[in-house]
């Protein structure tokens, strides 16, 4: 049998980069391997040209206009061909941040116009392979974040709040424990769920995320012994929060210490399980027939039975959630410890991230293209509505107690009246009515209940939904 490990071009071992790659593709530009590197380029340039615009070392000019724009056109032009050769060093070097020195060390020889040899020893000064890595991955999952994941995961919960706010008068027979309970709206369920993720979107936008440039124990011990009259920590923190637009840590060991990390990937996996807790609701809803899924798709819902259009989008997005939380939760488990000063169990750890972001970018993309798939079908909560007057127990009993605590005779015992009445049977409108008109309740009092219907009976519901919209 012909190995597949040998076809050309290349066929992928995961899903992502095989059969999903259209919807996780943006992440390639931030999580991938070769976007590790182009932002080791980066950082490497920017130091270059803070040290030398900040006149850090004596005697070694700044760099021209030209020049830093020459240095940073590297990183943009960065791409098969940078990967290849980087790829070649590092086959020498075996190490990867060394790598990145020597390319760059290659492209300073062409584009500096004097002391290319001088100005080349300030690349990866004073640094350890880790102060590159750590802002590499800060600016790496930043951009993910912000410019991939967050934006993609705050238009599906539009979608959520947009469905609830068309849904909010629309009466639902609720089911707590399974069972038949207080009516609400369709639209109040659904906003429940989009206000749940948006205080977790509001946590993910304002994350931190950390940086530290301070040398191989966290001490600037190379820096002090080679230039200690300059202020190494306000050359650290200009650099981090001014050059890459990260927040300083200023406390570290030769790690940063990934605690940032952690938090997001928390909170991510947090909005991961709301999502996957909509998901699973929609899911009953739609084997309720309270939604139908729209037909005439082009999509095939059982190989052998016709009729049939299954809730996949649904399915897929619990199963790529449930992926996505796995890594994320041993990520920001293991990220937060490293033995004493250093070990190297992030290195292997981070290279899980795009993975993780991946498959929640594929649960989003499934839960969204399931969304627009839907319709409501208001007949059919209505009818399991009209088939469980017996819901209408809880507010008669809590009018009889609240007329029982104003004095009025004859309201005692509600609860256990209406128990007896609807306990593990069914009734129907003209029983409650007539079990209504021999409680001898307060006349308008009794006129609202003669007129209350399980399709009436739903609160405040279709206003609370107006909590989407306020701050």
């Amino acid at each position: 049998m012909r190995s597949l490990a040998d076809v050309t071009p290349s066929i992928a071992l995961g899903a992502l980069d095989g059969r999903y790659r259209s919807a996780v593709a943006p992440l390639v530009d931030h999580l991938s391997e070769a976007a590790l590197n182009r932002q080791r380029v980066h950082v490497e340039v920017e130091w270059l040209i803070h040290l030398t615009d900040q006149g850090v070392v004596p005697g070694v000019r700044a760099l021209s206009e030209d020049e830093k724009r020459a240095l940073r056109q590297v990183v943009e032009d960065f791409g098969a061909d940078e990967i290849a050769e980087l790829g070649e060093i590092e086959r020498e070097t075996v190490h990867d941040v060394k790598a990145v020195e020597y390319f760059l060390k290659r492209r300073l020889e062409k584009i500096a116009v004097s002391d290319a040899a001088g100005l080349a020893e300030l690349i990866h000064f004073g640094c350890t392979s880790e102060d590159v890595n750590n802002t590499s991955y800060a600016l790496m999952v930043q951009g993910a974040v912000q410019q991939v994941w967050l934006p993609r995961a705050t238009a599906l919960n539009e979608q959520v709040a947009d469905l609830a706010r068309e849904l909010r008068e629309v009466p639902l027979l609720a089911h707590t424990h399974g069972q038949p309970a207080t009516p609400t709206t369709m639209g109040k369920e659904l906003a429940v769920l989009a206000f749940r993720l948006q205080r977790q979107l509001r946590r993910i936008d304002a994350q931190e995320y950390l940086g530290k440039m301070n040398g191989a124990t966290g001490t600037y011990g190379a820096h002090t012994a080679a230039l200690p009259d300059v202020d190494w920590q306000a050359v650290s923190e200009g650099f981090v929060e001014g050059a890459l637009g990260l927040t300083w840590n200023p406390l570290t060991t030769q790690i940063e210490s990934h605690d940032w990390q952690a938090e997001l990937y928390a909170d991510v996996a947090r909005f991961n399980r709301i999502l996957h807790n909509l998901c699973t609701d929609v899911w009953s809803y739609i084997s309720m027939g309270y939604f139908a899924q729209v037909r005439g798709q082009g999509t095939v819902g059982s190989s052998t039975m016709p009729h049939k259009v299954n809730p996949i989008r649904f399915e897929n997005a619990e199963a790529n959630l449930e992926v996505s939380n796995a890594l994320l939760d041993v990520l920001a488990s293991t990220l937060v410890t490293s033995r004493l000063q250093r070990d190297l169990t992030d290195s292997s750890m981070q290279r899980n991230i795009g993975t993780a972001f991946g498959h929640s970018l594929l649960a989003l993309d499934n839960a969204s293209r399931g969304l627009a798939g839907l319709d409501a079908v208001p007949s059919a909560m209505a009818a399991d509505l009209d088939a469980n007057w017996e819901v209408l127990g809880e507010p008669i009993q809590s009018a009889m107690r609240a007329l029982g605590a104003q004095g009025v005779p004859g309201m005692d015992q509600p609860y256990e009246r209406l128990k007896e009445l609807t306990r593990g049977r069914r009734i129907t409108g003209d029983d409650l009515r007539e079990f209504v008109r021999g409680l001898g309740l307060p006349a308008e009092v009794e006129e609202r209940f003669v007129a209350m219907t399980p399709q009436s009976y739903v609160g405040l519901a279709p206003r609370l939904v107006d909590h989407l919209d306020r701050d």
